[in-house]
């Protein structure tokens, strides 16, 4: 047998658990932020349960622009009933703080309405995304997600990230490449107040590096002092330090309200605020 063929056997036997598991869940509202890990289980949802699931799109300042339009274009495609509730974690002075447990007071928002939805909505398991390798990750929301009750299909049927993607292909989702699109709020750095000014500041900057330089994967770190930190891909960085580029990248950010602009020489990395915990308590606020 040929190394394809195991894998395709191995794909084939998590996604038949997955779809066991969230048959036996009954009726199930999936936690869907058009991330790939929440479309695979609104996919499965959808064909393990039928009318009986629904997936639930959280819109807040946090969320990114394009994102609310890519869940429904999702959920369309998918054929899940889809329901977007307006979350308002900007109201808890906790998530303001921006300590390392930010994303606790989140998540906790959004499974608390949800909650309140269940009966509306008809189900009685709410499910979210998260996958086997997020057990390893520093992931406050799976607090949250223990404290209401939460189920974790992904993680139930021992299904990887890698994994995720590669049934995501194979039931040719569009996201199944996606870069991980966490929200804006984890753009900034622990211990500086989030604000709906800044996370909004932040989006418009990625944006606008987008459109320059045509890049799928990219961040924009907001620091302590109002400092932008560029994270791009290591490759990319030589084009981004030609003065025309680099000059017209600090204009544009310096006119969005940044007072410095840095690009991070280390390269893009997924989860690099999370550096900083071993050695900081992170309880400060900055405030603006």
């Amino acid at each position: 047998m040929t190394m394809p063929d195991v894998l395709d056997n191995h794909i084939a036997a998590k996604r038949d658990r997955l779809l066991r598991l969230l048959r036996d869940y009954g009726r199930v509202a999936v936690a869907f932020s058009a991330g790939v890990d929440s479309t695979v289980v609104a996919k499965a949802a959808q064909l393990a349960c039928g009318d009986s699931a629904v997936a639930v799109t959280a819109d807040s300042d946090s969320l990114a622009s394009g994102e609310r339009e890519e869940a429904e274009r999702l959920a369309a495609m998918i054929g899940i009933r889809h329901q977007i509730i307006r979350t308002e974690e900007f109201q808890n002075s906790d998530y303001l703080r921006n300590a390392s447990n930010r994303c606790y007071f989140c998540k906790t928002e959004l499974y608390t309405q949800m909650e309140g939805l269940a009966e509306t909505l008809g189900v009685d398991v709410i499910a979210n995304g998260a996958n086997l390798d997020d057990r390893g990750d520093h992931r406050p929301g799976m607090q949250a997600a223990a404290e209401h009750s939460i189920r974790s299909p992904l993680i139930e049927a021992e299904l990887t990230k890698a994994e995720v993607r590669e049934l995501a292909r194979q039931w040719q989702l569009p996201v199944w490449d996606k870069p991980a699109s966490p929200c804006l709020s984890s753009r900034i750095a622990y211990g500086v107040e989030v604000t709906p000014e800044r996370v909004a500041r932040v989006d418009r900057a990625e944006q606008f590096l987008r459109e320059q330089l045509g890049l799928r994967e990219l961040r924009v770190r907001l620091e302590a002092n109002e400092l932008a930190r560029i994270e791009i891909p290591a490759t990319e960085v030589t084009r981004v330090v030609a003065a025309d580029v680099r000059e017209k990248i600090a204009v544009e950010l310096k006119s969005l309200g940044f007072r410095y602009i840095t690009l991070d020489l280390e390269g893009f990395r997924s989860g690099s605020m999370n550096e900083v915990l071993p050695l900081e308590k992170l309880t400060m606020i900055e405030r603006p």
